[in-house]
């Protein structure tokens, strides 16, 4: 008889119900419950899209199998056959048993059945000979897929594909997976056309474009409701009497030229009144119309509403002069406020008195993180107030961002009067700030910077009032500080510049350096491989960590060349593991999308190869969803890869983009779980049942699953339930370097087998 390699949960689960039920495994079962002629008639005309949909790729199959006896069944959501199609022979057969179309399927009734386990499982199922817990269906192979509206989650029923034991092709579930594919895609196209139209409906009938059609001597022949309504401009008035009667009218006087002077507009914006004496915006076009003998027939016109878009200009172009939370001008006014000023004192050669004041919050972070960004918030637009109280008409003040504010005085004159400006401003946040009847002492660090000596041009001059206030901040906070051309800039912009140059010399200098993590196989209790991680020593910076500068090295270009650097490394490394006699195992290295974007790249994998000398099986290349966007690219290149022999894993499976009518044209060899599903298993329901069903599907497709981010014995518990091949984590190691990796890999390995495997097993 045949049967799957190993039953699945799901079945031994059905099974163990049937047993507890006192189900005899040789009864013949028969369904309880039929819909009756009136019930199937309706549910078939509620479902009479899907089931046309259905029964055309239901053809597809049958077309592709020719010859081959199979039987197509459809459910509705709660298992009551709605139709079959397919072999005779099969459908008679089944129909002794009493299984036809109104029939329902169900644990209870039918014992475990491909109908019920795949509306439960909600995955694609596969039940085959002995499997099925009744004896008289161990000669039956069934294959069996849910399908909903993939926009809402809607369960919608499932369907089966039923055959001879003897038949049985994992090819039928993956077929069968496929074909549900596009018909849920075919019923939400079909479901978004009919909102599409709809939408297109209540846009024509909510129009709010104005036409005016007039004849040669300015009689208005057509005019549509919402001119009627918003102007009073009615069918058979004369336009060009309204013109010499309405002076005023935009729209009669631009369509007097129309008519007189045969002018044509084009986009002219209008802010016209309404008879109820609103301003509405419009964009006007118009032009002359003319017989096929060229002659004046008269005028066209029309008046497209653009209010909503002309407020939201405006709002926008406020926006991008002023802060959104403060309503304060912002950075951008700021330096056209002061390149105006500069530019004007070196047109006239006199010099004006200008002094910018740079303040920060102190420790505004911490209040943030301590009470919640909008208390925050809440905070910066009290300081926003107390600041505008203050100045009155004395200055300007401008919201950098975050917690900076920059004044701008024009008239305060001499050293002292600078000071004593900057002392009151100090003392203003002496008074506690109120949020949530709770008061907050703040104080705030302010660097002062006077034109033009402190700088001739505005980039100059705010760059010293920064300089000054991080001096502010050096001396213990809560003070002023007047520039001096002796301070120096603390600023992050320049820190990522520093930094920059040093990472162009680091591949140079060997500031680079390769850590290994191992990875375990659940099932023979040991490491089977390791993957590469790049590690910086920087003399000047230390250990810095990846999320800092690899960033950088993709901005820069420089993430190709350190990634070809750490794949050479990785192969070489694993040479010399092989001579120091350690046992095979796999090296994993992670591409970036700059390296799988490279024409060039499966020259340099198989250069590697062949300089290093390893086993191409012995080399696994991560890389990611978002890689394989351009699907024919992604296709060939990891083809031409393939043909290398090295393996493929997608890393960080399930956070990008993702397609599984194309995963499965991918010549790939495993999935990695990106650890932020890991890390919340045994705490977040949903994170459990993404694990779960990323484990299922990557089986189904003959794919490898390893899971990273492992930290705990509870997932190591969960993961290996799943049956998830491989793990990943700090639970068994953190990354390693390569001498503390050869120190503990055998005690690593030992420790493995004797600790975890009686913990996990079972």
């Amino acid at each position: 008889m045949v049967q799957s390699d190993h039953e699945q949960d799901y079945i031994v689960e059905s099974k163990r119900k049937c047993i507890e039920a006192g189900m005899d495994p040789n009864e013949i079962r028969k369904p309880k419950h039929y819909m009756s002629e009136q019930e199937l008639s309706k549910k078939r005309t509620t479902y009479s899209e899907i089931l046309s949909v259905v029964n055309f790729f239901s053809q597809k199959i049958l077309d592709s199998l020719s010859g081959t006896p199979v039987l197509i069944v459809t459910s509705d959501e709660d298992g009551y056959l709605l139709h079959m199609v397919g072999d005779e022979t099969i459908r008679m057969t089944i129909q002794q048993l009493g299984i036809q179309v109104g029939a329902q399927f169900t644990q209870e009734d039918m014992g475990t059945n491909v109908v019920s386990l795949s509306l439960q499982q909600r995955q694609p199922i596969q039940i085959v000979g002995s499997d099925h817990f009744h004896t008289i269906l161990h000669g039956s192979a069934c294959y069996g897929v849910a399908f909903h509206y993939t926009d809402i989650n809607d369960l919608l029923g499932s369907i089966c594909i039923m055959t001879a034991t003897e038949l049985h092709n994992p090819f039928f579930l993956t077929m069968l997976s496929t074909v549900v594919d596009s018909i849920e895609r075919e019923l939400l196209l079909r479901k978004q056309n009919r909102k599409l139209d709809m939408l297109n409906q209540i846009m024509v009938n909510t129009n709010r474009n104005g036409i005016i059609i007039t004849n040669a001597d300015g009689i208005i022949n057509s005019v549509n409701d919402f001119v009627v309504q918003t102007f009073h401009i009615h069918k058979d008035t004369n336009i060009v009497d309204r013109s010499e009667q309405n002076p005023e009218c935009l729209v009669s006087s631009h369509m007097k030229k129309v008519i007189q002077d045969k002018q044509s507009f084009y986009n002219v914006q209008m802010i016209l009144e309404t008879v109820d004496h609103q301003k509405v915006v419009c964009l006007f076009d118009a032009q002359p119309l003319y017989d096929e003998t060229n002659n004046f027939i008269g005028s066209y016109s029309q008046l497209r509403d653009i209010t909503e878009r002309y407020l939201n200009e405006e709002r926008h172009n406020y926006l991008a002069y002023h802060d959104e939370l403060t309503s304060l001008p912002n950075r951008r006014s700021l330096r056209e406020t002061l390149n105006y000023h500069t530019s004007s004192s070196l047109t006239s050669g006199r010099n004006i008195d200008l002094v910018l004041m740079f303040l920060d919050l102190d420790h505004f972070k911490t209040i943030n993180d301590a009470f919640g960004h909008s208390n925050g918030d809440i905070l910066l637009k009290q300081v926003s107030d107390r600041i505008l109280n203050f100045l009155g008409d004395t200055g300007k003040v401008f919201r950098m961002g975050g917690d900076e504010f920059i004044f701008l005085f024009h008239n305060l004159h001499g050293q002292d009067e600078v000071t004593h400006t900057g002392k009151k401003i100090i003392e203003l946040f002496e008074t506690p700030f109120t949020i949530s009847d709770s008061n907050f002492y703040v104080t705030a660090s302010i660097g002062i910077a006077i034109y033009p000596n402190d700088g001739t041009d505005a980039e100059a001059f705010m760059v010293s009032a920064d300089n000054a206030m991080y001096k502010s901040k050096s001396k213990g906070r809560n003070n002023y500080t007047l520039f001096n051309s002796n301070m120096r800039s603390n600023s992050n912009e320049k820190d990522k510049l520093s930094m920059e140059v040093s990472l162009r010399k680091a591949l140079e200098n060997k500031e680079f350096i390769v850590y290994y993590q191992p990875q375990v196989d659940l099932m023979n209790k040991k490491i089977i491989g390791a993957e590469a991680l790049l590690r910086w020593y920087s003399p000047e910076y230390g250990i810095v960590m990846p999320d800092v500068f690899i960033p950088i090295l993709e901005e820069i270009g420089l993430i190709s060349q350190v990634g070809e650097w750490v794949l050479r490394e990785a192969c070489d490394q694993r040479k010399r593991w092989v001579e120091k006699g350690f046992p095979i195992f796999r090296i994993a290295v992670n591409l970036s999308s700059q390296q799988f974007l490279k024409d060039n790249l499966v020259e340099v994998i198989s250069n590697t190869l062949i300089e290093t000398g390893i086993d191409p099986t012995s080399l696994e290349l991560e890389i990611t969803e978002t890689m394989t966007m351009d699907v024919d690219r992604a296709i060939n290149v990891l083809g031409q890869l393939n043909t290398l022999g090295v393996r493929i894993s997608i890393d960080d499976f399930g956070t990008g983009y993702s397609s599984l009518s194309y995963l499965k044209k991918f010549p790939i060899h495993s999935l990695k779980i990106d650890k932020s599903f890991v890390r919340d298993i045994m705490l977040d329901k949903n994170d459990a049942s993404i694990v779960s069903t990323i484990i299922s599907m990557a089986h189904n497709l003959n794919l490898d699953v390893v899971a990273e981010g492992v930290e705990t014995k509870e997932q190591l518990n969960f993961l290996q339930m799943k049956k998830c091949d491989t793990i990943q984590g700090y639970f068994f190691s953190k990354p390693l370097s390569v001498s503390d990796f050869e120190k503990s890999f055998y005690q690593l390995n030992d420790d493995i087998k004797l600790n975890y495997s009686s913990e996990t097993d079972g």
